[in-house]
């Protein structure tokens, strides 16, 4: 990864708290997904992102989500699985006026029926908004 492209996500990647031995899990990456984000994000954590199979615990899910991948409480609800106690989803959706788009309202609703709380929202990429999310401390084991 070049140095110009870790440093476009550093501001992101800083708000999200990646830190160096984190091990991040991505979801629904496809073609119309930012690779350069998610090399910039395994940089930092300092290993590969590890796929949806994984059986490990992780601190950080990167989930690409599109209007039609389905429901995204659904979406949310399974991507707590693997989750550490203090673990973040890093909801990634596409901008406004782009095919996939998710409304903030839907994306709010969604966190909280899937027991999630809103800390942030960034643009995350060209194309892509990002919605910090994390279980409520009264949750937290």
């Amino acid at each position: 990864m070049s140095a110009t492209a870790a440093a476009e996500y550093a501001g992101v990647i800083a708000r999200l708290g990646v830190e160096k031995d984190m091990i991040v899990q991505q979801i629904g990456f496809d073609a119309d997904c930012d690779e350069g984000f998610t090399a910039a994000v395994a940089a930092a954590a300092g290993s590969a992102v590890v796929d949806e199979d994984t059986d490990e615990v992780v601190d950080l899910v990167l989930l690409w989500w599109r209007d039609d991948d389905g429901d995204l409480t659904d979406g949310l609800v399974d991507a707590l699985h693997p989750l550490a106690d203090n673990g973040v989803i890093f909801l990634l959706t596409p901008k406004a006026g782009r095919d996939g788009h998710i409304g903030p309202s839907d994306i709010a609703e969604a966190a909280q029926t899937a027991g999630l709380q809103q800390t942030s929202a960034v643009n995350a990429t060209a194309q892509w908004l990002g919605t910090r999310l994390v279980a409520p401390k009264a949750s937290r084991r």
